[in-house]
């Protein structure tokens, strides 16, 4: 232990004035941490939890039953539109929760209508080895197309992913600072938004489904027909968005998708009211284009999640990629709209199965006790350190958790980590931590004393009791990243404050202890052990 190397000095050096730097901004006012950024010095703060700041919270639901059935819908719509391009005829086209059944009328055409329904199914993107969807030949002329359960599954798991990274970005948009978005379960979403204290726009903007599409208007249906809810298999009956407005038929392919869209933003129409501008990227451009060129004089439907935003008339082909929706919107909701498609479409919609408001004074209250009992629990330590061990080696155990506090501070604005109540709570057992890695040195000095000289009581009680140090902190980083991979909002906030301290805790421990003892005994040159 005496002959202690001087990178050792110096990483202690270093590792302190970088705790000092990251951790200082925390304790300056806004004013002058911009100043500091100004000149590219630390500015970084702790960014406070839901629970600590005050904000929404809401538990979503992603509606799988919703999405199994729009992929049933599709995949008739695929097999009416496969057969109809290849001349087959057929009947019966049908579906259940399961399956998509078709009869061929024709024995002369079965095999090819096998051949072409058997190009429909895809392979899953994590097994391509597994299909989608099994193609089964039937009896009587019947082809039955059936959704393999690990095909649901993974459509299931696609939804949930995409619609994080989804609303992830619609969060974004909003500029709420530090949102937490997390997966709970098998479909479930918690999003916790600090700082946002109108809940009921975030479930707007959170859970619009935003799916855009542009139909052709199936004007081969009287309005009489309408009236009687008679509409033609490949068409559907869809309601406007304004109210007053009459349902229009509109025929289920879709000629281009919100998918297609690059850009969206808030515009003025003819009349100066709040409209939005699109533009497609190249495919959807093109495919926009061969659809006006080919239906010049018709009217297209642009709808959005299920309802008719407007349907005009189109007088040439619009080939620029671009264009603009009106209708009725106000700028909020023209604003709000554009960042929910900026954000792209939701895969499945989402429910809201729990929503609750903290509000600013509750956080603030928080933020109070939690500073207290942190205060607390510091001071009952630095007196029990006093009292057992002395003002050298109790002074020397308190000075090492002051660094290590500042540090665990410094590393958690480094990393921008969100601190939560639970995260106080691991910041209070680290500190219980820590101090016990000096019980152990000191204690093991204390027996060693007894059968070594003062040197070797102090080499000792430092060698032998590392082990144990690395022993019960690997232990408690074990069960800190299991709380970490499988927790969720508090529990992770916890676990992640313990993982960073049990780093800083074994460091000061080891380190920046072992530098003070050298120098006090280097200085004072004992004779005894003053414990």
């Amino acid at each position: 232990m005496m002959e202690f190397s001087r990178w050792k000095i110096w990483m202690v050096i270093a590792a302190t004035i970088f705790g000092i730097l990251y951790s200082l901004p925390n304790f300056l006012p806004q004013d002058v941490r911009t100043t500091l950024a100004r000149y590219y010095l630390p500015s970084q703060t702790l960014n406070l939890g839901l629970d600590l700041q005050g904000g929404s919270y809401l538990l979503l639901e992603v509606d799988t039953d919703a999405l199994a059935r729009e992929k049933t819908a599709n995949l008739t719509e695929d097999v009416r539109s496969t057969l109809r391009q290849k001349s087959i005829n057929f009947s019966g086209l049908a579906a259940t929760s399961e399956a998509v059944n078709v009869r061929i009328t024709d024995t002369a055409q079965f095999e090819a209508a096998l051949t072409e329904l058997q190009k429909l199914p895809q392979p899953l993107p994590k097994n391509p080895a597994v299909r989608d969807i099994n193609v089964v030949r039937g009896d009587n002329q019947t082809i039955s197309l059936r959704f393999t359960p690990d095909g649901r599954r993974a459509d299931s798991a696609s939804a949930v992913d995409t619609s994080i990274e989804i609303v992830r970005r619609r969060v974004d948009s909003l500029g709420t600072k530090e949102p937490t978005i997390l997966r709970q379960g098998a479909n479930r979403i918690v999003v916790q938004a600090p700082g946002e204290s109108d809940p009921e726009q975030l479930k707007r903007v959170i859970g619009q489904t935003a799916k855009l599409t542009f139909q052709m208007v199936d004007e081969t249906i009287s309005p009489s027909e309408v009236q009687a809810g008679r509409v033609p298999p490949g068409s559907e009956l869809l309601p406007s968005e304004n109210p007053g407005e009459p349902y229009l038929v509109v025929k289920k392919r879709v000629l281009v998708s919100g998918d297609n869209l690059t850009n969206a933003s808030v515009g003025t129409d003819q009349y100066t009211r709040p409209a939005i501008d699109f533009r497609f990227d190249g495919q959807g451009a093109r495919k926009f284009g061969d659809a006006t060129a080919q239906n010049i004089g018709k009217r297209f439907a642009i709808i959005l999640d299920g309802k008719i935003v407007s349907a005009p008339t189109i007088q040439s082909a619009i080939t620029g990629g671009s264009g603009q929706i009106t209708g009725t919107f106000s700028t909020q909701e023209a604003s709000e709209l554009v960042n929910v498609l900026k954000g792209g479409a939701l895969p499945a919609p989402l429910k809201v199965e729990e929503q609750k408001t903290v509000g600013a004074e509750l956080g603030a209250d928080a933020v109070a006790k939690g500073q207290f009992s942190t205060m607390i629990a510091f001071i009952f330590v630095v007196v029990f350190m006093i009292l057992a061990y002395g003002f050298i080696f109790g002074g020397i155990a308190v000075a090492a958790l002051v660094a290590n506090l500042v540090m665990l501070i410094a590393a958690m604005s480094v990393t921008q980590a969100t601190l939560t109540l639970p995260g106080i709570a691991g910041l209070i057992l680290t500190l219980a931590v820590a101090v016990d890695a000096n019980v152990l040195i000191y204690e093991r000095m204390r027996e060693e004393i007894k059968a070594r000289s003062l040197i070797g009581a102090l080499d000792a009680g430092f060698s032998r009791a590392v082990e144990t140090i690395l022993d019960a902190n690997i232990t408690t980083l074990g069960a800190a990243l299991i709380m970490f991979a499988f927790g969720a909002g508090p529990v992770r906030g916890f676990a992640w404050t313990l993982t960073i301290g049990v780093f800083t805790s074994v460091f000061t421990a080891v380190f920046i202890t072992q530098v003070l003892l050298v120098w006090w005994y280097r200085s004072a040159k004992p004779k005894t052990l003053p414990i």
